[in-house]
């Protein structure tokens, strides 16, 4: 019955896109975010869906849809450049096979986050891809929910979603990082949206997925999750209009949580103060070490999963207390081919000095953007305009949470967070069509009649002086 549904589902959604091109771009968000061929047993888990769907995309772009508004502007340069930088450094990875694992999946994020804002040329199409984004992720998200309610609070590596699998977007601090990042989505959606319009049940359904969201991080006992939730709470005060009882509430959920708690998340949550007990984040911040040193080496990068050659020790410290007084004994741990754990020190290891510049310009570069979009827009009544501040708002607030966890994950290329750099392009450029500059907000008159005879308008003459 699973198998059966799933399969509708995509079939008919790439049916549909026989008279809609479009969604096939929806279909590619789907599969993509979800990964339904992992969660078929049979159906879909025989086909290649993620390349079927990807085909049909930038195939229907291509051929049928229009093209009108589409631009191509230099953060999709960057991300072809960064494309082509990381197709080099493959070839002369450190671990070829591993590298060219990985680089099978990566180059189609890049060329994926690259094409889509080419795809999403009107506001419409912008919102079709949020919703798609943040129910697929939902679906996931929703199920996490409901296990570690029903379990009592799940636990680290013990939380199983949609998919048996510690990988991917089924990881638990990347599951973390994302949820939390789509919350901010998940309430612009339930403001402004026009294909689900504001309602009381499209508010109660954006509360139940948005608490979900904010369960995750307790459902797979995750440090950075909680990262990311305190991250997002302080980046809410820039919009709330009572500060001041918004800061009274913040101080209070803790403390009125805290007693709910399974007692799991709260020793694991207190190893963040006591990280010289930890082995794992002893061991990380080794790694990290390690990573500088080889980047100095290597400054081109060793390619992807260049970690597998690191080799490190860590002396951890184990404080005991009885009465009053403490001991302090140290002991040695060597490890191996240990993960970065870290987007940033994953770019620098495997791409290199290069590479690390071309990603933080590209990741920067978002929230200035999405900076000047909303300054832009600040002061105007326009229906329409507010909705772009919003969602530049949103957009805005889970890139930084992303940032906040990509510094405990190695999630330098996770595709969730590529296609909200995508739609961060489109809705810049759907801006500018709407406030560009004199040479785009006025077009002359020889242009305007082009325009109209294109469609076929028939356009008054031009008063004469």
């Amino acid at each position: 019955m699973l198998d059966l549904s799933l399969a509708g589902f995509l079939f008919g959604l790439l049916a549909i896109g026989l008279r809609r091109p479009f969604l096939w771009v929806l279909a590619y968000l789907y599969v993509d975010i979800l990964t339904p061929q992992k969660i078929s047993y049979f159906l879909l888990a025989s086909l290649p869906v993620s390349l079927i769907t990807f085909v049909l995309a930038f195939g229907g772009w291509l051929a049928l849809d229009e093209k009108t508004g589409s631009r191509f502007t230099w953060r999709q340069g960057l991300i072809l450049l960064l494309l082509m930088y990381c197709g080099a450094t493959t070839l002369a990875a450190d671990f070829p096979d591993s590298a060219a694992d990985k680089w099978a999946w990566v180059w189609k994020c890049l060329v994926f986050a690259l094409f889509l804002p080419l795809a999403l040329r009107t506001r419409l199409r912008i919102e079709a891809a949020v919703l798609f984004m943040v129910l697929t992720a939902g679906a996931i998200v929703i199920d996490g929910g409901i296990k570690t309610i029903a379990s009592g609070g799940g636990g680290y590596g013990e939380l199983v979603t949609l998919v048996a699998e510690n990988a991917g977007l089924y990881e638990g601090s990347t599951l973390s990082t994302v949820a939390v990042a789509v919350i901010p989505l998940i309430a612009w959606l339930a403001r402004h949206g026009t294909i689900f319009p504001p309602s009381r049940a499209v508010t109660l359904f954006a509360v139940a997925l948005g608490f979900a969201c904010a369960l995750i991080p307790i459902g797979t006992q995750t440090r950075t999750g909680l990262i990311c939730l305190v991250i997002l709470a302080l980046l809410a005060l820039r919009s709330v209009k009572r500060r001041m009882l918004y800061l009274a509430l913040m101080a209070a959920v803790p403390v009125i949580a805290l007693p709910f708690l399974p007692e799991s998340y709260t020793a694991r949550m207190s190893t963040i103060e006591n990280h010289g007990a930890d082995q794992s984040a002893s061991t990380r911040v080794a790694v990290w070490k390690w990573t500088v040193g080889y980047a100095l080496d290597h400054p081109l990068g060793g390619g992807f999963d260049a970690y597998r050659g690191n080799r490190v020790t860590v002396v951890l410290r184990d404080v005991a207390t009885s009465g009053s007084q403490t001991s302090v004994t140290q002991r040695v741990a060597q490890d191996k081919s240990r993960a970065y754990h870290s987007a940033y020190f994953e770019m620098l290891g495997e791409q290199g000095w290069p590479g690390l510049a071309m990603w933080l310009t590209l990741q920067l570069s978002g929230l200035v953007q999405l900076e000047f979009i909303q300054r832009r827009l600040r002061r105007s009544e326009d229906r329409k305009d507010r909705q772009d501040r919003a969602l530049a708002q949103a957009l805005q607030a889970g890139h930084c949470v992303y940032l906040f966890g990509a510094m405990f994950v190695g999630i330098a290329f996770q595709p969730v967070m590529f296609m909200l750099i995508g739609l961060q392009i489109a809705l810049a450029e759907q801006v500018q069509r709407r406030h560009g500059g004199p040479d785009r907000a006025t077009p002359r008159p020889g242009d305007r009649q082009a325009s109209g005879l294109r469609h076929g308008l028939r356009l008054p003459q031009e008063a004469t002086p």
